[in-house]
């Protein structure tokens, strides 16, 4: 079943994100030193007490350098095309502003569920502002704090009033894996080469898909299911004029996923959007696969050697992860996909014994012990595995601000040495004594 969408939307600096935050929660982040990509998060999932949805920040949505209103107009645009409600945030200290006006108009015609949350109501002498917001002419006002965490459970009663509870994906056992890149890579291309039919709209043209479409198909005997992530939904400058909205969408159909399959178009080379889509798998913490399509238009089909060196310098942040060649159009080497599918999945499912990587721990250590930081040096008691998809462990140590980022890395690339998690991205969590 269809998870509900709700979208944040309100001019810059109204408190957006910080009520995204609260409500999604910090995510243990496993990216963090990869140069230029943004960091925001601008997508998430809500699971708490019964209730699950999407939820969008479209403060997080860059639209280059169009003037500020369009910008504003733009935001609330994409959300209204995603949400199934929209919570419209104002700062209760600035009273409404013109851009209030400017997203209140657009959110008239959208015939969804309107939300106004009144933000900012930390003082008592904001109060008063409160009625000012009723001429904005929406039927429900719920007053927070994002700050605080004042009025979130109002805000989530009537967020979730006509949401059903405890929604179960009845295809929870099969294996997803979604396709993901920029628009006219040859996503739908590829589904339809993977299931050698012509069940999804395929065209040269980008923005054909209109929304994710999930097929269930059988390889080897298994029920597989693959997603194709929709490109743009509609023609028109306001969605041409956003690459993001393409991220936007992916991300949809990332989290839904077991495992993303990147596409890179040979044709094209490889292009800063395609690092930064993902990077939005690798913080959702997926396992993936590099797909380099439309490998029939390269001269030099021996240039894979070279093709390889560029993608590894690149995509140094996804060193672990295999690449595929291939050709959607004429099915060459498509065999070679799905069983690196079904390998970097079982590897992100992957549990090591605690005997064996406390000896792996022990030895990496023994062999190059953490530099020492002030007169002191990081110690490494034990160390467990304590979570799956993605692999997950835990080292008790002494200080855990000790850790270099450098030598987490070097303890990653031990692990990885000694036990195959290719594909899946590994996450390192430190605990000091003592600490629960």
């Amino acid at each position: 079943m269809r998870l509900p969408t709700v979208a944040l939307v309100g001019s810059p600096n109204v408190g957006k994100s910080t009520i995204f935050n609260r409500l999604i929660g910090k995510k243990v982040s496993i990216i963090e030193d990869v140069p230029g990509i943004t960091r925001d998060r601008i997508y998430g999932v809500y699971d708490k007490n019964g209730y699950k949805f999407n939820l969008i920040d479209t403060g997080g949505i860059d639209v280059g350098e169009e003037l500020f209103n369009s910008e504003i107009r733009i935001q609330a645009q994409i959300a209204i095309e995603e949400a199934d409600v929209v919570v419209f945030v104002v700062d209760a200290k600035a009273g409404i502003t013109s851009n209030d006006i400017v997203v209140r108009d657009i959110l008239y015609k959208s015939n969804k569920k309107v939300i106004v949350a009144i933000n900012k109501m930390d003082n008592k002498k904001h109060m008063d502002n409160i009625y000012d917001f009723y001429e904005l002419g929406f039927e429900h006002y719920i007053s927070i704090s994002a700050e605080h965490g004042t009025g979130f459970k109002e805000l989530l009663e009537e967020i979730t009033r006509d949401f059903e509870k405890d929604i179960v994906d009845e295809d929870s056992n099969i294996l997803k894996f979604c396709l993901i890149g920029r628009p006219n890579v040859g996503k739908s291309s590829l589904v339809n080469a993977i299931l050698n039919e012509d069940r999804v709209i395929v065209s040269s043209e980008a923005g054909t898909t209109r929304d994710s479409v999930d097929t269930k198909f059988r390889y080897e005997k298994e029920d597989y299911i693959v997603i194709d992530t929709a490109g743009m939904r509609k023609k028109g400058k306001i969605f041409e004029s956003i690459e993001k909205y393409s991220v936007l969408r992916a991300m949809k159909s990332i989290e839904r996923s077991d495992v993303c399959l990147v596409i890179i178009n040979a044709e094209e080379g490889i292009i800063e959007h395609d690092k930064h889509i993902a990077a939005y798998a690798l913080e959702a913490g997926k396992p993936i696969v590099i797909v380099v399509n439309k490998w029939d238009t390269v001269e030099d089909k021996n240039d894979i050697k070279t093709f390889t060196k560029k993608v590894r310098a690149e995509f140094q942040f996804l060193s672990y992860v295999p690449i595929v060649f291939l050709s959607a159009k004429t099915k060459k080497r498509i065999h070679t996909l799905m069983p690196e599918v079904i390998k970097v999945y079982n590897n992100s499912r992957k549990e090591i014994k605690t005997s064996l990587l406390n000896n792996v721990i022990s030895d990496a250590y023994s062999l190059n012990p953490a530099p020492s930081y002030k007169g002191r040096r990081l110690k490494i008691y034990f160390c467990a595995q304590t979570g799956v998809m993605p692999p997950k462990i835990t080292l008790n140590v002494n200080d855990k601000k000790l850790v270099h980022f450098s030598y987490e890395r070097y303890l990653e690339n031990k692990i990885r040495e000694n036990f195959d998690f290719e594909g899946t991205p590994i996450i390192l969590q430190f605990k000091s004594k003592g600490e629960e």
